[in-house]
């Protein structure tokens, strides 16, 4: 788990000429702690770490009209518990100002948006003889960064809303009792409070994690729309730099990837109700320690809302140690393992014929993807937990093997159903799941039939062999030894 599961913390940045001293003059607590506010660089982005020095400390007379305006809209938005008007302007001014890597975003130009088509386009021609699975791609565009946050925001919103949510309703539960005649504009202010901190906070991640993806789906989950292979002109530029890889080579198998997955999102109709159902059933693990935000309300400072943020930031929010909280992570985990092997193994074996430096960018992207960094730092900040595949080299082996014993239709048959797909066990024994009996599909789709028809069925004997009371919760069947007849 990240060190800082729930804190919205921002990815750290690099302080300016004449800021070093900053963190040793005890201004907004302990040892600097970032702005919990950051108002967007209202005033030119002076990012100390009192919240209303930020807003107004640089400001000429001029310029305070439309600050004082700023921090009214901020205290009476009431559109949930993130403010996403406010995280959409952030991100939309990070990477307009280059903040995450000093490059200023930029419109996409004609000939970027044609090679993004060219490389889609022949990138879904290869993945025809590694998958039999048909293309996903209605399109292909090519986004600057300020579109990829206007596209993937309505994701984002999905994600985070439910863990904003407990954080609200815990904030507004802390009250004195003596304050809970009086409590309704007080709770309202606080949610008004909270959602602009909240939308700070992932405003700015947002604008970091925007200047670093190279397409819409570099984090294992369908953050864009559905159909529309999408890639970042200058991040796969950037992304290329040093690897010592020609560029026509990084820009086809980044193509070839994104595609994979679109491939897969598009023709596994319950897969993305999966990887999302798995994030929310272990973000609703999520507790908070109403003792220590009550003691964190009580003593709060208006004129220093960043205390709160300290408080959040010190693990106020944890998940449960619970065996059902740990199953979820499992679940999760799994899931995203096995996607991102899946489509390392087929994007390896439809680049391999056509690409020199396919094995080298293949390690790359695999360090990359389970490494972690300013992605991972996003996801754990935003939703409290990392998304990383852990078990991505053993997801890929399995998905190699399969194909090597099953073939690609027997391989990608395993998608039919989130039942027939290998799990956390599998994953530990992948010779014992290649070369175990085969899932009779018909059998399987002939049951839901039955079932979703309400058609009547004898009741099954105790033992029998379409009994699904499986303690793994998979529902396979039975043999007779008691083993899972996979």
């Amino acid at each position: 788990m990240s060190d800082n599961p729930f804190g919205f913390g921002v990815p750290p940045e690099e302080p300016e000429d004449g800021d070093d001293g900053r963190k040793n003059k005890g201004e907004g607590g302990q040892g600097g702690a970032p702005n919990p506010f950051g108002f967007g660089g209202v005033g030119g982005g002076a990012a100390g770490d009192n919240p209303f020095a930020a807003m107004f400390g640089s400001l000429n007379p001029n310029d305070l009209g439309a600050a004082f305006q700023q921090l009214g809209q901020m205290l009476s938005y009431d559109g949930g518990p993130v403010n996403w008007d406010m995280a959409k302007d952030i991100a939309r001014q990070t990477v307009a100002q280059g903040t995450q890597d000093g490059v200023k975003d930029a419109t996409v130009g004609r000939a970027d948006r044609s090679w993004v088509e060219e490389a889609v386009r022949l990138a879904d021609l290869w993945l025809d003889s590694a998958t039999s699975l048909p293309s996903g791609s209605g399109s292909a565009v090519a986004w600057s960064r300020a579109e990829w946050v206007e596209a993937t925001l309505p994701v984002w919103k999905e994600l985070v809303d439910p863990v904003a949510e407990r954080v609200a309703g815990a904030m507004g539960d802390v009250l004195p009792e003596e304050m809970q005649a009086m409590s309704g504009p007080l709770i309202g202010m606080m949610r008004s409070m909270g959602g602009a901190m909240f939308g700070s906070q992932i405003g700015q991640a947002l604008g970091t994690l925007a200047g670093e993806v190279v397409g819409s789906t570099d984090v294992g989950l369908p953050l864009g729309p559905a159909g529309k292979a999408a890639l970042l002109p200058a991040n796969v530029t950037a992304f290329g730099e040093g690897l010592g890889v020609p560029q026509d080579e990084v820009r086809l198998y980044l193509a070839l990837r994104e595609s994979a997955h679109q491939r897969l999102f598009a023709h596994v109709p319950w897969l993305r109700a999966h990887l999302f159902g798995a994030v929310e059933g272990y973000a609703r693990g999520i507790k908070v320690d109403t003792a220590r935000l009550e003691e964190a309300v009580g003593q709060l400072d208006p004129s220093q809302p960043e205390q709160l943020q300290e408080a959040l930031q010190q693990g106020m929010f944890q998940p449960e140690d619970t065996p059902a909280q740990k199953a979820a992570l499992a679940r999760l985990e799994t899931a995203l393992a096995l996607v991102e092997g899946w489509v390392d193994a087929v994007v390896h074996e439809a680049a391999a014929p056509h690409l020199p430096s396919a094995g080298a960018l293949r390690e790359t992207l695999r360090r990359r993807r389970a490494t972690g960094g300013p992605a991972e730092q996003t996801f754990a900040t935003l939703i409290g937990l990392e998304l990383r595949p852990r078990r991505l080299r053993d997801a890929s082996r399995l998905w190699a093997s399969l194909t090597d014993a099953r073939g690609v239709d027997g391989r990608d048959g395993l998608w039919a159903h989130p039942d027939m797909l290998p799990t956390a066990a599998d994953l530990d024994d992948p010779d014992g799941f290649v070369h175990s009996e085969g899932v009779d599909f018909s059998e399987l789709d002939k049951m839901l039939g039955e079932a979703a028809s309400g058609g009547d069925r004898k009741p099954e004997a105790p033992g029998d062999a379409t009994d699904k009371g499986d303690a793994t919760g998979k529902g396979e069947t039975p043999d007779e030894d008691g083993d899972s007849g996979k």
